[in-house]
């Protein structure tokens, strides 16, 4: 089979002739359509995770079973199936309170510890691999499925764990990146005021597109400052920062409302400074990582009935994932990206 493999850290892609996986018991083996190019496997691509190499990375599939080992029941030849990201034990006391992000046993990721979707054919635990509800059209939108698994399914979670109501107002920090446009996409079907913050003002034409209330400019005006304006005084009801910055952390969390919410999904800064107001205005502050498989499977119900739909901007052959993955590490993509790998 034909696959991009990276054979160092932060060095191109190869396109190689690879053996084709073949299906042992328990496993299967897909035909991969398309792949998603987010910004997690630009970060296994830049060399910011830890690899194993040669390595196939990618993860956000949508892809046709082919092959069956032994013992599996869960699938049948013809499925189309994207994947799950986690290779989580199942059985540690997260894992049953359907918590796998948290799984005490984690025995890696998918394009991480094992080889992934830039690739004619995958193989995976039979378990890993997750069949697409009815009525979602994953032969005439690959795609839009693939991403769902994570430009749908994180925002979903984010939602639940900042706990938004109709009619709060969230503040999206990175809002024009690639789980940003997501963001604000879903902060509206759950019926939010959405305010876009990103340092690049080019893109917010498409945060508007897709549902932004207002935009910010951070890269020309203070971020808090211009929050509490647009709220009145109040602050925001929650803050969604995608960034992770000291600075986008410290602002965000000062324009918070009583009980406002802020979410961290990106970055790693350290030596935050958080004022003294935590107990009197009962603001929180929470840590949130990708979904798990129950709010995955939410994820395509949602997008299978129409009430959500990411945005997919760029679909690119996989011999230009190298031009593409570039791209990624400017920031120059808005919305999401994808490989096409068979038809």
């Amino acid at each position: 089979m034909k696959a991009m493999v990276l054979t160092a850290p932060d060095t191109p892609f190869q396109l190689m002739d690879m053996p084709d996986p073949v299906a042992g018991p328990g496993e299967a083996v897909v035909k991969v359509i398309t792949c998603g190019s987010g910004l997690t496997i630009q970060h296994s691509r830049a060399g910011r995770f830890n690899l194993d190499y040669p390595r196939i990375i990618g993860h956000e599939i949508t892809a046709e079973v082919v092959e069956l080992g032994k013992g599996v029941s869960n699938l049948k030849i013809g499925d189309g199936v994207t994947a799950y990201y986690y290779f989580s034990c199942g059985k540690c006391r997260w894992c049953k309170a359907d918590r796998e992000t948290l799984c005490d046993n984690l025995k890696g990721n998918v394009g991480r510890d094992s080889d992934g979707g830039y690739a004619e054919y995958m193989k995976l635990p039979a378990d890993m691999f997750m069949k697409f509800p009815k009525g979602l059209d994953w032969k005439k939108h690959p795609a839009e499925c693939g991403v769902m698994t994570d430009a749908i399914a994180t925002p979903v979670k984010v939602i639940k764990r900042a706990r938004i109501q109709p009619g709060e107002t969230v503040a999206v920090i990175g809002a024009g990146g690639g789980l940003g446009i997501q963001m604000i996409i879903v902060a509206k079907w759950a019926r939010a005021r959405v305010i876009a913050v990103d340092i690049r003002p080019d893109k917010f034409e498409t945060c508007k597109k897709v549902g932004a209330d207002e935009t910010v400019d951070a890269s020309s005006v203070d971020v808090t400052k211009a929050l509490i304006e647009l709220t009145d005084g109040y602050g925001v009801d929650a803050v969604i920062d995608f960034a992770g910055t000291k600075s986008s952390m410290e602002g965000g969390f000062a324009a918070l409302n009583k009980a406002g919410r802020m979410v961290i999904l990106g970055g790693a800064a350290s030596g935050i400074e958080i004022p003294g107001r935590l107990i009197k205005t009962e603001r929180e502050i929470m840590g949130s990582k990708y979904a798990t498989k129950s709010q995955v499977r939410e994820a395509l119900e949602l997008c299978a009935k129409g009430e959500v739909w990411p945005l997919v901007t760029e679909v690119h052959p996989l011999e230009d994932c190298e031009a593409l993955h570039q791209r990624l590490e400017q920031g120059l993509v808005t919305g999401r990206a994808a490989v096409k790998i068979n038809a």
